[in-house]
């Protein structure tokens, strides 16, 4: 039986897009969500846990607790139904059917008792490495909006050409001994980002690409560096709004390497997987984060996914 989790971890996830929109905000015409002063593209964590639990229902057949499910005359189903449908009667119940709460935390009430858990995975909104540009596109369907009309209607949609985007989690290994999060649960996150990002396939988010997946796994108690995102850098011959690929720029990484190094005596282990397409350089030299962080004297463990 996997153990659970005892120590901190440290999370960066970078994926990329194009010409679709990777987090539309309801609220504003279904726009791409974007930082008005800074042209950044934000990306709201509960998307991202959103990706990951519906992987992890959809293609590896988990229970998860937080999903769309309808009643019989196409109403949603709430919380309460929810738990009704799962039939459990005590947290620990709860806690063993659905990982997601295991990751994330809920609030939930079953008989007799409010469960109000706090989630041992959280991540911050995602932002762009990258200032982006949004596309408003028009098109037309060939299907009549009303039943008497002979011709299509009109579609519109807003789009980002690209946008390579960067989160930052961390795992709270004191929250993971109220949840039961274990060893296992965390093998079951790191395959949601980047296989869940990768198969999320619908119309507003097909050929979403996993970029890079970083995790520090500390050995000391109640530590970890903090804002390891901040210390990546895109760095591109073209103005940002211009970036259409991510052959198109490099990941300057210096700064995340010297951070590592500065603290590899509280590291047991940084857990990696990156895509051969992205370029990774640190201090002008151009390698592959794994080997440029095994020659900092952190020991790199590869995830396969």
């Amino acid at each position: 039986m996997s153990e659970i989790v005892s120590q901190r971890r440290e999370i960066v996830f970078l994926y990329d897009v194009k010409d679709i929109n990777p987090n539309g905000d309801p609220l504003d015409e279904n726009k791409p969500r974007i930082d008005d002063e800074t042209m950044v593209n934000l990306v709201s964590d509960v998307r991202l846990k959103r990706t990951v639990r519906d992987y992890l229902h959809n293609f590896k057949g988990m229970e998860v607790f937080i999903r769309e499910t309808k009643k019989e005359d196409g109403t949603l189903i709430d919380k309460e139904g929810r738990l009704s449908n799962l039939n459990v009667t005590s947290a620990d119940e709860l806690l063993n059917k659905c990982v997601d709460i295991r990751l994330f935390g809920a609030t939930a009430a079953i008989p007799g008792k409010s469960i109000i858990l706090t989630g041992p995975v959280q991540f911050r909104f995602g932002r762009s490495l990258h200032r982006v540009k949004v596309n408003f596109i028009k098109g037309t369907t060939v299907m009549p909006s009303a039943e008497k009309k002979k011709q299509g209607t009109f579609t519109e949609q807003y789009i980002l050409p690209y946008s390579l985007i960067g989160f930052y989690g961390i795992v709270n290994e004191n929250a993971a001994r109220s949840t039961q999060l274990t060893d296992d649960d965390i093998a079951l996150l790191y395959d949601g980002l980047w296989n869940g990002t990768k198969n999320l396939i619908s119309r507003s988010k097909v050929g979403q690409m996993p970029r890079l997946l970083l995790s520090v796994v500390y050995k000391e108690k109640n530590y970890h560096i903090g804002d390891l995102n901040g210390t990546i850098k895109l760095v591109s011959g073209k103005d940002d709004e211009e970036i259409r690929d991510v052959s198109e720029f490099n990941l300057d990484v210096t700064d995340l390497v010297a951070a590592l190094t500065d603290n590899k005596g509280k590291i047991q282990r940084v857990e990696l997987i990156e895509d051969p397409r992205l370029t990774c350089v640190a201090g002008g030299e151009q390698e592959s984060l794994q080997k440029l962080i095994t020659a900092a004297g952190v020991k790199v463990t590869l995830l396969v996914l």
